[in-house]
């Protein structure tokens, strides 16, 4: 009872802790968000004044070439009516040398704006890099504070004791690195993809306004390129939100969700891959569903990055209690525990395992360098479980 007592102190004690924490990192968070929103802020005008002072500077930059022609015509001029000193009168000779004067006035003047406006454009594009970059960090610090508020908003309760505390924060230090790097992919997709194809759309359009009074066919022409453009940005876009989690998922359930990813992963890769399903085939609860095609994924993922392989196998047998996977291919092999031991090159294995272990199953990898591998995964069906959706 005294031990029971002591271990329920404690937990009281991390509890409130836990509180402190939680409620510095919600007002911390509050206050990042302030700082990322004022920061875009400043960074969009930021942006259109450099935008302004850009079309200053090339509006300047053109007056001083024309000005510069027109100086190297008035010299000329005044060099021809110097010769011929006798023969011109002196109010030609008089207006020839006020002209290159006065345009040689002209020109300093305005090298001398096209000089301030250079620097003005430079201080400009210094300041927007730095503002993206504050809106950068910040956006990636209140991304991290998320996180960790997630995991530490779980309750100390539910664990069975110390043992139990120190797996659970193992395991959340391995979700929220699984969490960052998804989100890092999710970022550098969309910024490599929809992020350049929408600020190419903009252009586009920029180039319709303009040549809209000039040159209606130009207009046209550009017109349908801006239509491809964002034709491949949705593409893109589904793409990205097909990743994060396929519709199909939620409505047909597992088996049709598989069978489309294997038929669009047979379009895109090399490796002829061959679906079957062995058994009754039955809708199973979602996060079941969920992380069984996660690791399907993940297998077909490394199978087309490292495995370089003919054909590839996936069967996924029903049972009463459980469900198996099996994912097999002819490629390369790879020397298990060497890879296992190597930093950072077996992160989708790890990731395999953690959803299997997470969903309560087993996990099995077997590979020979020349002979292929095979990854057997066997998940139980709890009773319970079957109306869960």
């Amino acid at each position: 009872m005294k031990e029971a007592g002591r271990r329920l102190l404690i937990f009281k004690k991390l509890d409130e802790i836990l509180n402190k924490t939680i409620n510095a990192i919600n007002q911390s968070k509050a206050e990042i968000f302030e700082i990322a929103e004022m920061a875009r802020t400043e960074y969009a005008r930021v942006e259109a004044q450099l935008q302004e002072i850009k079309e200053a500077t090339e509006i300047v930059i053109r007056q001083v070439d024309e000005k510069e022609r027109q100086f190297r015509l008035a010299r000329v001029r005044l060099m021809e009516a110097s010769r011929s000193f006798g023969g011109c009168s002196e109010d030609r000779i008089k207006n020839a040398y006020e002209e290159a004067q006065l345009t040689q006035l002209e020109l300093v003047v305005l090298k001398e704006r096209e000089a301030q406006l250079r620097s003005q454009r430079d201080e400009l594009e210094r300041s927007v890099r730095n503002l993206l970059a504050t809106v950068e960090k910040a956006d990636n610090l209140a991304t991290h504070v998320g996180v960790a508020m997630q995991y530490l908003q779980s309750s100390l309760h539910d664990l069975g004791g110390l043992d139990g505390l120190q797996q659970r924060q193992q395991l959340g230090v391995r979700v929220i690195k699984a969490q960052e790097e998804e989100r890092r992919r999710v970022a550098r997709d969309i910024h490599d993809g929809p992020a350049q194809a929408l600020a190419s759309v903009v252009l586009r359009a920029e180039i319709c306004e303009k040549l809209l009074d000039s040159d209606i066919s130009q207009v046209r022409q550009e017109l349908h390129t801006l239509k491809d453009l964002v034709r491949l940005s949705l593409q893109d876009i589904r793409k990205i939100i097909y990743d994060l989690r396929p519709m199909t998922l939620d409505d047909l359930g597992l088996v049709p969700t598989l069978r489309r990813f294997v038929a669009d992963f047979n379009e895109h890769c090399p490796t002829v891959t061959e679906f079957s399903v062995i058994g009754y085939e039955k809708r199973l609860p979602m996060h079941v569903e969920v992380g069984v095609f996660r690791i399907i994924q993940e297998a077909l993922n490394n199978i087309s990055q490292h495995a370089n392989a003919r054909n590839a196998l996936i069967r996924v047998e029903f049972e009463i209690t459980a469900i198996g996977i099996m994912i097999k291919d002819d490629g390369c092999g790879f020397d298990v525990p060497a890879t296992l031991r190597r930093e950072g090159d077996h992160y989708g294995l790890l990731s395999m395992r953690e959803r299997a272990e997470l969903l309560q199953g087993s996990w099995q990898l077997n590979s020979v360098p020349g002979q292929g591998t095979r990854i057997s995964v066997r998940v139980p069906i709890k009773e319970a479980d079957d109306h869960v959706h």
